[in-house]
């Protein structure tokens, strides 16, 4: 028996976006109902205890530059803290040499920190001439599309370490891929998507504060505000539409919509059978779209020894197993937390190992910045979203070589009554949390201004 609900939009996906997009319509008088595959609401933001530690498994950090989080933090109640900062960074070189240092450019050779510098210039200087809703538009897009970052950085200096590092922070930090696997406006639209790529390079401005309890308090509010319109455990397998409207099939529902919104990743959008199929330009550009892959570690000490030390907990290396860590001790815990990551070909290398023996290798890792003592977490966790059935790969999706200046403009185009809206598909806030709120907001705007409400019913189909 397959219960039937009418409502004027249906949303697919129970992540910021999704249910941003459900409470903006609510707000406008429309009905809607939220179909979610998974258990809980969140999507890729998810706070879970382990072993009786609160971590944060997916996105957490809050911007300054962050506009829509930080208004939903406040119209939601929730507070937010700074992350631990004080004390001295290490870095460590290609020789395996560990520098303590602070500032923002790390402790090179002067002739490559010159490098870096001008790297950091070049790359504002293309990033300002970029709009990030807009990357495709640029003049030199195509030119730009068909070279790798990789590529793109060898043509600007021969210093090795300088492209290292360079290229760290946006395909080790931000698209978990390889440099060579991503083009120079991918990484542009990266950078411009959070003002410049000097914002990206200042851990004190893009990982700036946290929420208290955790940001998947964000969806957890927004669903219960919600109330029953959120379906968990309600995967759609089958969307059938026409120039009237929508019928979203599950295993238990069908929901009939005169709108549907596409809250979830694009990668994803193949697990949908779509009756009649998506236009052909659809089908083409998701197959050019591809997620990163990324563990985030956490390591939970007795007490965070390293700012005894003198140490901030922040650590980078092009060169080390976890190429970035951070302090990421959970407000009010009196323990310390380390996160740290590891990325794309790295990730792949230990995944083919034993669990302990990934263990060990990362531990091992973190322990060449802090010291023996990062050898003996209490708790030990990998967030590994590649094997997560309904995300498979973190942070977000990004085109192969060419695929954003061909297919971009067509992202964020709706499909008869079919619209789009996630992170992924965000210019300004781009793969962050920011970005899916942005584009719910946008999606139900669009929306709302072509819908009148109409009165629903919900009954029992035979």
């Amino acid at each position: 028996m397959t219960t039937r609900i009418d409502r004027d939009v249906v949303i697919i996906g129970a992540g910021a976006s999704g249910l941003t997009a459900a409470t903006s319509l609510r707000r406008a008088g429309l009905t809607v109902a939220v179909l979610e595959a998974r258990d809980r609401v969140g999507g890729r933001l998810w706070t879970e205890d382990i072993e009786g530690a609160t971590l944060e498994i997916g996105g957490q950090w809050v911007s300054p530059d962050q506009h829509a989080l930080k208004e939903t933090l406040a119209e939601l109640g929730l507070e937010t803290y700074s992350r631990y900062r004080a004390g001295e960074n290490v870095y460590i070189n290609d020789s395996g040499v560990r520098t303590r240092f602070e500032g923002e450019i790390f402790p090179v050779a002067p002739e490559t920190q010159a490098e870096i510098v001008a790297l950091i210039e070049t790359l504002d200087a293309l990033v300002a001439e970029v709009d990030p809703d807009r990357p495709w538009a640029h003049p030199r897009a195509v030119e730009l599309d068909r070279i790798s970052f990789a590529g793109w950085l060898a043509t600007q200096t021969e210093d090795q370490e300088a492209r290292d590092n360079v290229a760290m922070f946006i395909a080790g930090a931000m698209l978990t891929k390889p440099a060579h696997a991503f083009s120079a406006l991918q990484a542009l639209l990266m950078a411009a998507s959070a003002g410049s790529f000097s914002n990206l390079v200042d851990a004190d401005f893009i990982l700036d504060e946290r929420v208290v309890g955790g940001l998947q308090q964000v969806p957890l509010l927004l669903a219960e505000q919600l109330g029953d319109d959120v379906h968990l455990g309600q995967p759609v397998r089958t969307l059938r539409w026409d120039d009237e409207g929508v019928v979203a099939v599950t295993d238990g529902l069908e929901v009939h919509a005169r709108r549907a919104i596409l809250a979830l990743p694009p990668t994803l959008l193949s697990r949908i059978s779509f009756e009649p199929a998506l236009p052909r330009r659809q089908h083409q550009l998701h197959q050019h779209l591809s997620m990163g892959l990324v563990i985030k570690v956490h390591a939970v000490y007795e007490t965070p020894f390293w700012r005894e030390d003198g140490l901030s907990g922040t650590a980078f290396s092009p060169y080390e197993l976890v190429h970035e860590a951070y302090d990421n001790t959970t407000f009010g815990d009196g323990r310390g937390t380390l996160v740290g990551f590891v990325s794309d070909e790295a990730a792949d290398a230990v995944f083919r190992l034993p669990a302990e023996e990934r263990r060990a290798r990362i531990l091992l890792s973190l322990s060449h910045y802090f010291g023996d003592k990062a050898l003996s977490p209490a708790v030990y966790y990998e967030s590994d979203w590649g094997n997560e059935e309904w995300t498979r790969g973190a942070y977000a999706a990004s085109f192969d070589l060419g695929g954003l200046a061909r297919y971009g403009a067509d992202l964020r185009t709706p499909v008869g009554p079919i619209h789009f809206s996630c992170s992924d598909l965000a210019g300004k806030g781009y793969q962050h949390v920011d970005g899916a709120i942005r584009m719910g907001r946008d999606t139900a705007a669009a929306i709302a201004a072509v819908l009148e409400p109409v009165a629903t019913l919900t009954s029992v189909l035979d």
